[in-house]
């Protein structure tokens, strides 16, 4: 049983640790040990998650035993920030219930377009739900640029 709900300050330190965790053992598939070293390590500033939460839509998947299991974030502006799934809860459905929630923040929020920048890793997934590939680029994360895409979806035609 996965509940979601706000992110809150005290998440702080368990998102930025399952940020990293994921980011170095699940896209270690698509992306060299460089690249997901590099990538991870933009997680380094809690801060920079502390401003999410304050800023942004961002919510947290929690499973029975209250472990951070998922988050994911999007502006006012319908840009989906951060989409991230526990190593070990992958293929659980979690990412499409979080996803889900987004989508639904955003029709009530009058966002009619979410757009995000993906990895080869998550491209499946969002193409699955709908999201269309709008470009190939790379992206810088720390110090080295990384292969993603722009992707992106019209929201006003989901049914809630």
């Amino acid at each position: 049983m996965i509940t979601i709900r706000i992110a809150l300050n005290t998440d702080i330190e368990e998102i930025q640790s399952l940020y990293r965790n994921t980011v170095l053992v699940i896209n270690r598939r698509d992306y060299s040990q460089a690249e997901v070293e590099d990538w991870a390590s933009c997680g380094d500033d809690l801060s920079k998650i502390e401003d999410m939460i304050k800023t942004h839509y961002f919510i947290v998947a929690v499973n029975q035993r209250s472990q951070i299991v998922g988050f994911s974030s999007i502006t006012s502006q319908g840009y989906l920030h951060s989409m991230f799934v526990h190593k070990d809860f992958q293929g659980k459905g979690i990412a499409t219930m979080l996803l889900e929630e987004i989508e639904r923040y955003a029709i009530t929020a009058g966002i009619v377009r979410i757009t995000s920048e993906v990895s080869l890793t998550a491209r499946p997934f969002f193409e699955k739900k709908g999201y269309v590939v709008e470009g190939e680029q790379k992206r810088k994360a720390n110090q080295l640029s990384l292969t993603n895409f722009r992707m992106a979806r019209e929201v006003a035609k989901i049914k809630l």
